[in-house]
């Protein structure tokens, strides 16, 4: 079997409406069993560490969270909702889902992923969102799995 690549979009929240954390735990839990792709972090610098910083979790204390306890998406909310003191502050999570729904990447990356796509550079897709999501179809559509 190859190994996984994650189709959760970073624009996808969950019930506590935190975008990118149900790909976060996704890459995570593949991870943690070896089962990731290796051109995906299982916790990388951007939106994951995006993430973590703006509900103020430890990576280490997640990692280790992901790893031992194998949780189901609904537990890892839970868990989090433990370590913020039973409730997520709303602007936190507001302003950190505008961080991710504004992240903008640079002109070379967004000419490399459409261009992968056969998809032509017109300045209409810009958002990093949009353009992860095509990455990250093309690299799914060529592992030839399907």
């Amino acid at each position: 079997m190859p190994q996984i690549i994650p189709l959760i979009s970073s624009g996808t929240a969950g019930p506590l409406g935190v975008l990118h954390l149900p790909r976060l735990w996704q890459k995570a839990s593949l991870g943690a069993v070896g089962k990731l792709h290796p051109d995906y972090p299982s916790c990388g610098q951007g939106y994951d560490q995006m993430v973590l910083d703006g509900l103020g979790i430890e990576k280490s204390a997640f990692m280790s969270f992901i790893a031992d306890s194998k949780p189901s998406y609904p537990q890892l909310e839970a868990w989090i909702l433990t370590q913020s003191g039973g409730a997520l502050d709303s602007a936190a999570v507001e302003k950190l889902n505008a961080a991710i729904t504004g992240y903008i990447h640079a002109d070379s990356v967004r000419a490399t992923i459409l261009a992968a796509s056969g998809i032509p550079d017109e300045g209409k897709i810009l958002d990093a969102i949009n353009l992860n999501n095509l990455d990250d179809w093309q690299s799914f559509h060529q592992q030839e799995i399907i």
